[in-house]
């Protein structure tokens, strides 16, 4: 096998040019591992995958256009060979859990890019699975959780843009006391004590966003 046989291609799609130019820096250190296409956005790393069919993408997963968690999707059904490292700044449980879902095989806080990226592009290229420490003993902890419906998200939304029940209502085209229910069973589920509660609740784990 040749040197440039054993490289590990890599794809990496975040809308911040800089901390694109330091993953390049990053990649471009190791011998091993060769940086073949970027992207800023889902679109753009869906249609950069069909070009390069790279062996590691780093998907960032708040995007414009397109989300990284439905860009991950949209290249696994293509791709379905294809290993894919979410980078992100959230350590909600409950967004690394869609990414894993979605099919993603590692899972890295951006903060620990230094210290883990090298080795999680390796494991991974691997056939390995890698998710930060903390966030996997965050998906431990709610484990047995109900997860959120995608209503009850959307009503949780909009809750925490401002929205009163009565607005929330009209907005959906359902009834005020659909959404008290909806509402009912967001806090039984967070095990939040009031609204703020479930929304501050949601925010932190990655369940919604704002």
């Amino acid at each position: 096998m040749t040197a440039m046989d054993a490289n590990i291609r890599i794809l990496v799609a975040d809308d911040h040019p800089l901390l694109r130019e330091g993953l390049g820096g990053m990649i471009a250190g190791q011998p091993d591992m060769t940086l073949v296409a970027e992207a800023e956005n889902g679109e753009q790393a869906l249609q950069a995958f069909r070009a390069h069919q790279p062996d590691i993408t780093l998907m960032d997963v708040q995007m414009p256009r397109m989300g990284g968690i439905d860009a991950i999707s949209a290249i696994r059904s293509e791709f379905p060979q294809a290993r894919i490292i979410v980078l992100t700044t959230y350590r909600g449980d409950a967004q690394a859990l869609r990414a894993i879902k979605a099919g993603a095989s590692g899972y890295l806080l951006k903060s620990m890019l230094r210290k883990d990226l090298v080795e999680t592009i390796r494991s991974v290229h691997a056939g390995r699975r890698r998710i930060s420490a903390d966030i996997a003993s965050e998906m431990a902890e709610h484990m047995a959780d109900d997860e959120l419906t995608a209503r009850e998200r959307d009503v949780l939304c909009r809750v925490a843009a401002g929205n009163a029940n009565k607005e929330v209502a009209a907005q959906m085209g359902i009834s005020e006391e659909t959404v008290k229910t909806h509402m009912k069973n967001v806090l039984t589920k967070l095990g939040a004590k009031d609204r703020t509660h479930a929304v501050v609740m949601a925010l932190k784990r990655g369940i919604i966003d704002i």
